[in-house]
Formats: C-alpha cells, structure tokens, sequence
C-alpha cells in the first residue's frame, strides 16, 4: 500500500515498470483528486519531483516500486526541510531568492582581434554545474537544517552556491562575490558585492584562464 501525505487509505493498484510517481497520479485520480504534488519531466531532469520516501528523500519518478517489497507500505511526505505548502508541495523558493542576490557575469576585456579565448578544461570544469537539476536533495538531507527549524531560513542553499561557483571559476569573469559569503556567514561585509572587479586576486583565477588558438 502507498500512502500518500494524509490521503490513500486503501491499497493502491501497481503495474509492472512503475515508479513512485504514478502510483502517486493513480492515488489522484482514484481517491484523492485534490492531492498536490509537483512533478514535471518525470525523467530525473527537473528535479520537480522531489520527496521523502519512506524517510528518505528522493526523486518520485526514478524510484521504481518494484525496489520495494510487495507488502511493504510505501509512505511519502514533503521535504523536511522546507514549509509545507500543500500536501507534497513544499516552498523552495529562498533558494532562488538567495541567488538572485549573486552579482551577475562580468566578462573581461575582448582581446584585440574582438574576440574570447578559453582553454577546453575551463569550459568543462563550468560545466559540472551546470548539472545541478535543482532537487534540493542534498540540502533536504543536511542535518544541520533537516533537524534544526532555527537553522531553515538562514541557509541560502545549493542553488545560491551552484550559481556563485559557476560564476567564480569562469575564467572571464571578473566580479568580486567574497563579501556576499560573508555576509551569509554572518563575518558582515565592508564593501557591496557587486562593487569592483577582482583585481586583488586575480592571482588565483589567472592560473585557469590560458588562451587557445
């Protein structure tokens, strides 16, 4: 049996090759048309999805029932880490707020022929985080947050430091974000972050930016 937040009181049918998810739409449709659940893709690419699972969180369309023994009662509940807006959905979006906040791209000077020039190595180490698919799994099973309410709305969460990082290891860039990671640590900051360019420590980011031709 499956049951779904505070609804499903009865067995819920299964078919061969089916995930969390549908059982979760079928629970909709058959004894709870007013469940809210978010999803999208259902590919493991949105990261819409995302729920606790018998405790643990996880993705409801990458987890197959047939993981599970036929007996067992599957329980999910929202995330909790986050407000509860409804039933499975819960309210992510400090997270983006928190990013809003990082100073955009700064690109350098072009060079004198008008043009960029980046090593490949450059661009695929930008790349990893690119793939950051915005679950918040890794931030729902933080004890640290998880087990701590004081802690919820101070954490500014993976999607803040996904964009910082991204934007920090861009060897073209050339904004100065310290002062906004001190002032989410609590360390206050002297300047604004948007402020100037990263004169004083383009040491460490020179060692990444090598012209290809």
């Amino acid at each position: 049996m499956l049951t779904a937040a505070i609804c499903a009181t009865t067995p819920v049918a299964v078919e061969e090759g089916e995930v969390v998810l549908d059982a979760i739409h079928r629970i909709q449709a058959t004894q709870a048309g007013d469940l809210a659940v978010r999803w999208n893709c259902k590919a493991g690419k949105c990261g819409s999805c995302s729920m606790e699972i018998n405790g643990k969180p996880r993705l409801a369309c990458m987890s197959r029932l047939s993981t599970f023994d036929p007996a067992e009662t599957i329980t999910v509940t929202p995330l909790r880490t986050f407000p509860v807006i409804r039933d499975l959905v819960t309210d992510v979006s400090f997270n983006y707020e928190m990013a809003s906040r990082v100073p955009a791209f700064a690109p350098r000077p072009r060079e004198k022929d008008g043009t960029h020039r980046i090593s490949q190595i450059d661009i695929d180490r930008v790349q990893e985080f690119h793939k950051c698919i915005e679950c918040f799994l890794c931030q729902t099973v933080c004890h640290v947050i998880r087990d701590h309410d004081g802690n919820k709305e101070q954490f500014a969460g993976p999607r803040m430091f996904v964009k910082y990082a991204e934007l920090e290891m861009h060897p073209l860039d050339t904004n100065d974000r310290r002062d906004l990671l001190r002032e989410k640590a609590g360390l206050g900051c002297a300047t604004s972050p948007s402020a100037a360019p990263r004169s004083a420590r383009n040491t460490s980011k020179s060692r990444t930016t090598r012209s290809s031709r």
